[in-house]
């Protein structure tokens, strides 16, 4: 958790020390980031840092909370977007790209703490990331159901779900080669063509009138 000290500290400042962190982090994982590598990068003493932090841990919430709340920002803007649903979903997995691709280094943090089990809070963090994904889409696909645009019968803690994993995946898939060798390198065209066919599979399962036709 991060102090008072720490959030007292100018916010270029703040940033620096976070930066500092996320490469650290990004690079060699949790278990063997070094705090000594750290303070050398910035140019401060090791007390400075457990002085904003507490424990290597607290480096590390703080990081991954620091991530979450990048992502926010983006997400929100796409849920608030003109269009129906299903184009909101579509802006907001786009956002989510244009994030992994611009944050190379926290996405890479997420997917340790997703694949590596013995990572400190990793059971609290992931709880953290899907409770946010559950708080952003649920209301989206409520909206979608009061207007009209999804299946009144549609259970929405399964949508949500399988949204939120579908999304998941798939960015993995774009941006992760070991997901997918057959996917790395592919061009931007083809990472759009991969979201269409991801959004079409969803509108089928999802949109009101492919419910009133299986009805």
């Amino acid at each position: 958790m991060r102090s008072k000290t720490f959030e007292n500290l100018d916010p270029q400042k703040q940033e620096r020390v976070l930066d500092a962190a996320v490469e650290e982090f990004a690079e060699h994982g949790f278990h063997q980031a070094s705090i000594n590598r750290m303070v050398k990068r910035l140019g401060i003493a090791k007390g400075s840092l457990f002085n904003y932090f507490g424990t290597k841990e607290g480096i590390f919430q703080c990081v991954f909370e620091h991530s979450v709340e990048k992502l926010k920002g983006p997400l929100r803007k796409a849920r608030e977007a003109e269009g129906d649903t299903f184009d909101r979903l579509r802006l907001s997995l786009e956002a989510g790209l244009e994030f992994v691709r611009a944050h190379p280094r926290l996405y890479r943090i997420y997917l340790k703490v997703l694949f590596q089990e013995n990572v400190p809070f990793r059971v609290s963090f992931l709880r953290q990331v899907r409770g946010y994904a559950a708080k952003y889409l649920t209301p989206l696909l409520e909206e979608g159901i009061r207007r009209g645009e999804l299946r009144s019968d549609l259970d929405l803690n399964m949508a949500v779900f399988l949204v939120d994993g579908l999304f998941d995946r798939l960015l993995q898939s774009l941006t992760v080669p070991e997901v997918h060798p057959a996917l790395h390198g592919i061009s931007e065209a083809d990472s759009r063509q991969r979201i269409d066919q991801l959004m079409d599979f969803i509108r089928r399962a999802l949109a009101a009138n492919n419910g009133e036709q299986h009805a």
